[in-house]
This record gives C-alpha cells, sequence and structure tokens, in this order.
C-alpha cells in the first residue's frame, strides 16, 4: 500500500511536529483512501510515524480494475507534485504515556534550518527519477559537513533538514560549507539559525526555539544565512562578520526580532 506523507511545521503544535499523511489502497475495481495530521519521530532508519488523530477515510467504488488502476495512478501522481514523501513503514495510532511530563529534559543550543530555494520547480523540470538522485547527493552532503563539526540532526523536512549545534560558530560555519557544497549540485538554499531552549522526551524535541528558527529561516533570500539576535549576542567574540537586516515581525512568534546576514 503506497503512502505519502508531506513533512512540515506546525506553528500551533508545541509537542512535536506535525504534518499530513495521505494512503491509497486498490483492492479490485474499489479504492480506499486514508488521510489526516500525523507526528514525525526521530530520523532515518529509526523514524516513526503516528497518526495524531484517528484518519479520515473514504472508499470509491470504480466500477471497473482498470478505472480503479487509473484513479490510484493519478491520484498519486498528483500527490507527488505536491512534494509528498513515500513512506516505507505504517503509520501507527499514537501510543499514550502516563505520564509524558517526567521524562522531559531541558537542553540549550543552536537550532540551524536549512530549506531549498523554489524545489518545487526544480523537481518539476528534473522529473521525479533524476531529482530523487540530486536529493540523495543533497542530503549525503548536509550530513557530511554536520559531522565535521559534530552537528546533531534531528529531522529532516521534506527538502530540507533542522539540526542542533552546541556552540553557535559550530552552527553558523555548517551552515555556510552546506551553502557551498550544494551548490555543486545546482542547488540553493536559504538558512536560518537561532539560539534557545528546548525539552528533549527520547526521540522527541518540543520548544518554541524550533518554531522561530524555522521562521528566521523563512525571511532568508536565496543563497543567504540569517541569525536572530540571540545567535548574534552569542558571537560578540567572534570573527564572523554580520550585517544587520533590521526587526522582523516573525509569524506566530511574541514580539519583533532582530536579524543579521551573515557575511562571506
Amino acid at each position: 500500500m503506497p503512502k505519502f506523507l508531506r513533512i512540515g511545521l506546525h506553528q500551533s503544535n508545541v509537542s512535536g511536529y506535525t504534518s499530513k499523511a495521505w494512503c491509497i489502497r486498490r483492492v479490485g475495481s474499489t479504492v480506499f483512501l486514508k488521510w489526516g495530521a500525523v507526528e514525525v519521530h526521530g530520523v532515518g532508519d529509526g523514524r516513526k510515524v503516528y497518526w495524531t488523530l484517528p484518519p479520515r477515510d473514504k472508499t470509491v467504488r470504480c466500477g471497473t480494475v482498470q478505472r480503479a488502476t487509473d484513479y490510484a495512478k493519478n491520484a498519486i501522481a498528483r500527490r507527488r507534485n505536491h512534494r509528498y514523501e513515500p513512506l516505507t513503514g505504517n503509520i501507527a495510532n499514537r501510543r499514550k504515556t502516563a505520564d509524558r511530563s517526567a521524562e522531559l529534559k531541558q537542553a540549550l543550543a543552536t537550532i540551524l534550518i536549512v530549506d531549498i530555494v523554489r524545489s518545487t520547480e526544480k523537481a518539476a523540470r528534473l522529473g521525479d527519477s533524476r531529482w530523487t538522485q540530486v536529493m540523495k547527493h543533497y542530503y549525503a552532503a548536509v550530513r557530511r559537513e554536520l559531522k565535521t563539526v559534530r552537528g546533531k540532526e534531528i529531522v529532516t523536512t521534506g527538502d530540507g533538514l533542522l539540526a542542533t549545534f552546541g556552540a553557535p560558530a559550530a552552527g553558523v560555519r555548517c551552515a555556510t560549507a552546506i551553502r557551498e557544497a550544494v551548490r555543486t549540485l545546482g542547488l540553493e538554499i536559504r538558512v536560518g539559525l537561532h539560539a534557545g531552549e528546548y525539552k528533549v522526551s527520547g526521540t522527541e524535541v518540543f520548544g518554541l526555539a524550533f518554531h522561530i528558527g524555522t521562521r528566521v529561516a523563512a525571511k532568508a533570500r536565496a543563497g543567504e544565512i540569517l541569525v536572530s539576535s540571540a545567535v548574534k549576542d552569542l558571537m560578540s567574540q567572534s570573527e564572523i562578520r554580520f550585517t544587520d537586516r533590521g526587526t522582523h515581525q516573525l509569524k506566530g512568534v511574541p514580539k519583533r526580532w532582530r536579524l543579521y546576514r551573515v557575511e562571506h
């Protein structure tokens, strides 16, 4: 049963990452659909996906096997064009714990958000097969640079990635290295960095700091690395140069934030 997942952050969800999943299954001339909100926990082979709420479902009786096959094929093609990511495993029902608050630990880190500029246009131009290969090289390059400065990958976001660093300078250096590395693939990225506290429970992470980092990245132009004032203030002794980009209202985030561009 093919499964497709759209990865993304939802600003009002303070308990993790919220995404949308869509599933399709054909039995004879009948097509079964299932969709709804899911939570994504962990990364790589250890990633788990849970239905946040019981999914909605629909049964489509097409009359003939050929019509049902065509219906499923067209439905899958439409969702691939909307950047759904194929899933290999099942989507489980969310298991509730008696007291999750007892497991939470506080952490402080510099948070990096990487996003490919105009990825949908590039994917449409290259086609699914070629784009899949480009994305494999892209993630390999990103993870190579993360390893160099001991960054920690938290989650992939469809065509981007979220990672944390113990020191802000390491995060900025990594962002610069990633930008140059992926340009050899014909890709341009935008990057946002923010420093703040968040909570950890097993492989899950929570906190407003991640949403602020996402909003900072959204303000960046193609090829630009933006940092929040929280990162800039921690790097007063650094040789890295910044240019003031003014104060900005970050969508869904309290107060206005001053942002800075990392200079080459």
